[in-house]
């Protein structure tokens, strides 16, 4: 996004940052910083602070664009007064664990940030512009990124909430539970609401989504020879829980005995873990899903991935079974519902070799799922 802006702006472009997860090359005259993912580290502040700067220099008569995209609540990090980078990190890993979606995720880091829900924008007295591709089921543009140039409807009450419902207050640092506290007593400015004139000069748009990437898998599939079924609805929940549930709507479906057959969708899963295993929740679907093909008749084949080349904390960006994994899987050693339950896909799909590896691809639109069946 940074390079095709500086291609498309020109000399009309004065300069300003870009973050990325990758070491990289900035395209003049912007500065480029690396952040940190999915927790924030040093990197991520570093941005978030130098994106603010930004912010803050730019005059009345400047238009501020900020393009953003999946990833950039980790990326751009601002821990608000009080909250410091090892909070922000501790609190996420809570939150994740214990299988929050993105929703209830960026609820609280909007509430611990001094640049997220609205508060970029706030900061700039410019023309204020965001170009969003998004990763988040909805694309709600509040969420993306956990918004940082849009009105946030959610409160600390809400955050709190949140806390409460995923691992409970003592979980999370002190300093989180008494700032969130703090808020709901009115004692911590709230974030900027639908309606805030300090928002009154920005507009926000999605650019790129989910869909984006199933249009281009269904291009690629039919130039294959394969009918093909897209399924709008996206894929959610606990990722063991949805792989099985998806695979027997799709085996029940009408259309399930054509061949040959590619199925697609997206969405974003959750993982709650309580194994101590490493995966992703592309891996965690991935192998549920081959118990189910292990029964069915013909080549069935089943990948799920993420769009941005990164599952969890691993270097795969999910995983492709087919109905020969399970049995691969005892060959090694390895039960498959153990690996589950002990949160360990990885292991299993990388003995087998079903692991997909393709690195960061530095765009993200959420997770994609294909079924090929012939």
């Amino acid at each position: 996004m940074a390079v095709e802006a500086c291609r498309a702006l020109g000399s009309h472009l004065r300069g300003g940052v870009v973050v990325g997860s990758t070491d990289f090359a900035a395209p003049p005259p912007l500065e480029g910083i690396r952040g940190q993912h999915p927790e924030p580290g040093d990197g991520s502040r570093e941005a978030g602070w130098r994106a603010l700067s930004v912010a803050r220099g730019a005059g009345q008569d400047d238009e501020l664009l900020v393009l953003l995209s999946g990833g950039a609540s980790a990326l751009m990090a601002c821990p608000a007064d009080g909250i410091t980078l090892d909070d922000k990190r501790r609190t996420t890993s809570v939150l994740l664990r214990s299988g929050a979606d993105i929703y209830a995720l960026n609820t609280v880091r909007k509430h611990l940030s001094a640049i997220k829900g609205g508060w970029l924008a706030a900061a700039t007295a410019a023309l204020c512009r965001t170009l969003a591709v998004s990763d988040v089921v909805g694309d709600d543009l509040s969420v993306i990124g956990s918004g940082p140039t849009v009105a946030d409807a959610t409160t600390f009450a809400v955050a709190r909430a949140v806390l409460e419902q995923y691992g409970g207050l003592g979980a999370y640092p002190v300093a989180v539970v008494d700032r969130v506290t703090r808020g709901v007593a009115g004692e911590c400015a709230e974030t900027p609401k639908p309606g805030d004139a300090r928002l009154a000069r920005a507009t926000a748009e999605v650019v790129g989504s989910r869909h984006d990437a199933m249009r281009g898998a269904a291009d690629a599939a039919r130039a294959r020879g394969f009918d093909v079924r897209v399924i709008d609805a996206p894929i959610t929940g606990e990722a063991r829980v949805a792989a099985r549930r998806h695979l027997d709507a799709v085996t029940r479906s009408p259309w399930a005995q054509h061949r040959p057959l590619c199925v697609l969708s997206s969405g974003e899963t959750t993982v709650t873990v309580r194994g101590t295993g490493r995966g992703g929740r592309n891996q965690e679907f991935a192998l549920a899903g081959a118990g189910p093909l292990a029964s069915m008749a013909g080549t069935v084949m089943l990948a799920s991935v993420g769009t941005d080349g990164v599952d969890g904390p691993t270097d795969a960006a999910g995983a492709i079974v087919d109905r020969s994994t399970i049995a691969r899987a005892r060959e090694a050693g390895l039960d498959a519902e153990a690996v589950l339950a002990d949160n360990n896909a990885y292991e299993l799909l990388d003995r087998v070799g079903d692991l997909v590896r393709t690195g960061p691809t530095d765009t993200n639109v959420g997770d994609l799922q294909v079924l090929l069946l012939a």
